[in-house]
């Protein structure tokens, strides 16, 4: 089934490697939630995401950068 969401970690690793050379701490959610659907695995619904999430994701891909 692809990338939900929930799949935090995953989602950060595929960002980290998809956007090598962004930081991810000064990512805007905006474009933190387009990159996400934009992800070749992406498969959720983009309606679904939350602040909450948007956030977990992006300090599991901070996690990752560092």
């Amino acid at each position: 089934m692809g990338l939900r969401w929930t799949d935090t970690i995953d989602i950060a690793i595929e960002l980290y490697e998809a956007h090598p050379d962004v930081d991810p701490q000064w990512v805007r959610f905006t474009d933190l939630h387009a990159w996400i659907c934009a992800l070749p695995e992406f498969s959720d619904d983009p309606s679904k995401s939350t602040e909450g999430l948007l956030e977990a994701i992006q300090m599991a891909w901070i996690d990752e950068a560092n």
